[in-house]
């Protein structure tokens, strides 16, 4: 599969590449790492996500003391990638090895290329956590899933950016959080939240509350893992207002999970619907909206018209 978009929601069988999955999430974590050891605190961590690109994962522009770096998981060529300004480049193949031997292989490349690699040295967000340099077991590399996970990231993403424009008050981009690896969209009241009671394995506490400041409604798609075992796509407030889990949302495939405390989707009866991007618009409106009506959220305030290509949005004045 090439990753075009036109080729239709391609499918994505989490128990055929589970663990090349684990694998590509921890080569996320380590790029991500290395942006967030070099980028000022962005509200809420944004500052240290990855970005979905025609070809892969990137962190993006990073800029360190020794210059202006990128590193791309390339799932097209299936490579990983450095770029540091002043044209020096440098990277490997994406292939069958251990998350140590990726570790260092990313390491030497961002060195040969001038730049400055020293990263927290574990996962985030993972239960016995196996520090980078110590998980030495060769993990598969299934270049043909990887594909299809790059082809769904890309139909998936423009869906969560069209959702992301129908809303005037605080929002974060379409991202990818390196810790659970997931794709996220986050919408925000304005209001101060309960302080978080963190507790999430392997990530300091002060992370998790800060990430969670203020009142939220946030959607999100996970390829599998994180507590269930299929691509999934969710949706929760926090803190969830009573009643939230009691609302009427749309797909009818949709499902309340008592468990996670979230509404879920399976990407499976997303790919398989007539119209993909539709369904999950629905599901992403109507979980935002149970949690706008239960949370009492200034709708008239913080909503809009979705945005269109080259059309300003229009400003009502008394």
């Amino acid at each position: 599969m090439s990753g075009s978009v036109a080729k239709g929601w391609p499918p994505l069988p989490y128990a055929d590449w589970a663990e090349t999955c684990g694998m590509l999430h921890m080569a996320s974590q380590i790029l991500g790492k290395y942006r967030l050891a070099h980028t000022p605190w962005v509200n809420h961590s944004w500052h240290a996500t990855l970005y979905v690109t025609p070809r892969g994962l990137s962190t993006g522009p990073v800029h360190e003391a020794k210059g202006c770096f990128s590193l791309d998981l390339d799932l097209v060529a299936h490579r990983l990638v450095v770029q540091a300004d002043g044209g020096a480049q440098d990277g490997f193949a994406l292939e069958a090895m251990s998350v140590a031997d990726f570790l260092a292989r990313t390491r030497a490349a961002v060195e040969r290329c001038g730049g400055t690699f020293d990263i927290h040295g574990a996962p985030n967000e993972m239960p016995n956590a196996v520090p980078f340099a110590e998980d030495t077991e060769t993990r598969p590399y299934d270049a043909e899933a990887v594909s299809r996970y790059h082809g769904a990231l890309l139909r998936i993403v423009p869906v969560f950016e069209r959702f992301r424009t129908g809303f005037l008050g605080k929002v974060s981009p379409v991202h990818l959080f390196w810790g659970s690896f997931d794709l996220a969209v986050t919408r925000f009241t304005g209001r101060r939240a309960p302080l978080h009671p963190a507790g999430i394995p392997n990530l300091p506490d002060d992370v998790a509350q800060e990430a969670y400041s203020h009142e939220v409604s946030s959607a999100g798609f996970w390829p599998g893992g994180n507590g269930v075992d299929e691509p999934m796509f969710y949706s929760y407030a926090y803190p969830a207002p009573d009643g939230f889990a009691d609302q009427p949302v749309a797909p009818a495939e949709a499902r309340f999970d008592e468990t996670l405390g979230e509404f879920l989707l399976p990407y499976a009866a997303v790919q398989a619907s007539d119209d993909p991007a539709a369904m999950l618009m629905s599901f992403l409106q109507s979980t935002y909206e149970a949690a706008a009506k239960t949370g009492g959220w200034d709708r008239s305030s913080l909503e809009c018209a979705f945005g269109r290509p080259g059309v300003p949005r229009p400003v009502h004045r008394d």
